[in-house]
């Protein structure tokens, strides 16, 4: 599953202000990278306004919504580190870090797939503390190439 992972798609000691701008990062990598139409952005925009992309242990997975959908070229993984934080929270009293944002456009219901993966191996802290860590797009993609 994990074979979407591509250095490309790798971003680290990344900075973004607010959370649209990491999920609009996030999302420009898949289109630079020739797996989503630039609409495919707005559709994760949209989705995390119905229910948020923010999963807990300082890790977020943006991906789009059921129109999106058309937009999808290819299924992949975006990845961007930021070691600063994001607050993926709607109330700043509530802040919700996140240091590692997974951007997924999957074709086929592929996304699911690659949700579960994701949420599974980052429900343990240390391995998103390693993710947040890694040095090189390579770390990153020898920590998750395990993961199924």
């Amino acid at each position: 599953m994990m074979k979407a992972l591509d250095a490309n798609l790798i971003q680290l000691h990344q900075e973004a202000k607010t959370k649209e701008e990491a999920i609009r990062q996030a999302g420009q990598l898949l289109v630079d990278n020739g797996n989503v139409e630039p609409g495919y952005i707005d559709s994760m925009i949209d989705r995390n306004k119905d229910v948020s992309v923010y999963m807990g242990n300082f890790i977020a997975i943006p991906h789009g919504t059921e129109d999106g959908k058309k937009f999808i070229k290819k299924t992949g993984i975006s990845i961007v580190q930021y070691p600063w934080g994001v607050d993926f929270s709607d109330d700043p009293a509530d802040e919700k870090l996140v240091t590692v944002v997974f951007g997924i456009a999957g074709l086929n219901g592929e996304h699911l797939q690659l949700l579960s993966a994701i949420a599974l191996y980052c429900s343990d802290i240390n391995n998103v503390e390693k993710l947040a860590d890694a040095q090189t797009p390579d770390e990153i993609i020898n920590l998750l190439k395990e993961v199924d």
